[in-house]
């Protein structure tokens, strides 16, 4: 019989997991979604019925994925299940900048522990791994003050930042900390132990099978509160911008590190072809849906960064990958992928 290729994806019933699952189904490859199933964000979102936690799991299991309900911060568990496996994709996270405030402890075991114990379990088996970071290692303060505020954005020069750009800039939140603290441990097994890893450094995802809300997922948030007729709200002037990153966009990236194997660290964004303000998105659903925004504004929230735009020419140089969908195509698909499952919404 021919080899199957196997990959293993932490978060695997997340909304980003969920879109690599199905990307490796449909290559033909053996996977296993391995997710604790945690329901803390779901439990923050109003709107959301109980249902909706599974509909990825569901889904999953009907394109044949495996389904592992297990924990990253349980290292024996993950070792055993990463054995036989030619990729890892780890996805699974504390993402929210509100709860790493709350509950510190969660945010750390999930995001420093769980992240070195995925990394023990590529470095047992010899497994090349791309492992999700974010924006927030940067820190907000010194770009914040490096902006200039326009009619419905704010803006940059220049608009797109690199990797060397510097870490943890002012404000140090727990989420800063932990995401931070775990791409140290990715380029530490990098640089001692030689393994074939990366840090993807992700900005604004987005795309259907995500139920996002105020603490994160801010694109398909105002888009579920449109099409259900719900009240949003911005924390700021509503100007802040990001390069917003479809989901599929991001599978790739990860399929173009395994093709490639050049470990580091990448941004992984749309870069200025993807740029949009929070209100100018809130325009964008507005015009899609044919239904107006009910908006509402709030004071900052602590520790946001108001700027993001990837400079993606590393990851396009060494893993020969660029973003594709520009935003009015992926909202329009976010919106009718709600419309089509609006039963899973109160």
């Amino acid at each position: 019989m021919p080899y199957v290729m196997k990959v293993l994806v932490t978060g695997g019933c997340g909304f980003l997991g969920s879109h690599i699952c199905e990307m490796y189904q449909k290559k033909g490859w053996e996977v296993i979604a391995y997710d604790n199933l945690t329901k803390h964000e779901f439990k923050r979102n109003v709107y959301m019925k109980p249902e909706a936690r599974y509909f990825n799991k569901d889904f999953l299991e009907k394109l044949g994925v495996k389904i592992a309900v297990e924990d990253i911060r349980d290292k024996e568990t993950m070792i055993k299940f990463a054995e036989g496996c030619d990729f890892i994709c780890h996805t699974a996270a504390q993402p929210t900048m509100t709860m790493s405030w709350e509950d510190p402890e969660l945010d750390f075991s999930t995001n420093v522990r769980g992240t070195f114990n995925v990394l023990e379990a590529a470095r047992k088996w010899d497994i090349p791994i791309v492992s999700c970071n974010s924006i927030h290692c940067y820190g907000p303060d010194k770009i914040n003050s490096e902006l200039k505020e326009e009619e419905t954005r704010y803006v940059r020069d220049p608009a797109a930042i690199d990797e060397s750009e510097a870490l943890l800039q002012g404000v140090v939140t727990p989420l800063h900390a932990s995401k931070s603290s775990a791409e140290h441990y990715v380029q530490c097994f990098i640089d001692t132990y030689k393994l074939k890893a990366a840090s993807f450094r992700l900005t604004g995802i987005y795309g259907p099978n995500q139920f996002g809300g105020e603490d994160h997922g801010w694109v398909a948030n105002f888009a579920i509160r449109n099409v259900l007729g719900m009240p949003l709200t911005i924390f700021g002037t509503g100007k802040q911008l990001r390069d917003v990153l479809y989901a599929t966009d991001v599978a790739k990236a990860f399929d173009a590190f395994f093709n490639n194997q050049k470990p580091g660290i990448y941004n992984i964004g749309g870069g200025e072809k993807t740029m949009i303000s929070l209100i100018e998105c809130i325009k964008m659903i507005d015009e899609i849906s044919g239904k107006k925004s009910e908006v509402k504004f709030d004071k900052d929230r602590f520790g946001d960064l108001r700027y993001w735009v990837s400079d993606t020419n590393k990851a396009k140089r060494e893993l020969k990958w660029e973003p594709e969908v520009l935003p009015k195509e992926g909202v329009t698909k976010i919106v009718e992928w709600i419309k089509a499952n609006r039963n899973l919404f109160h």
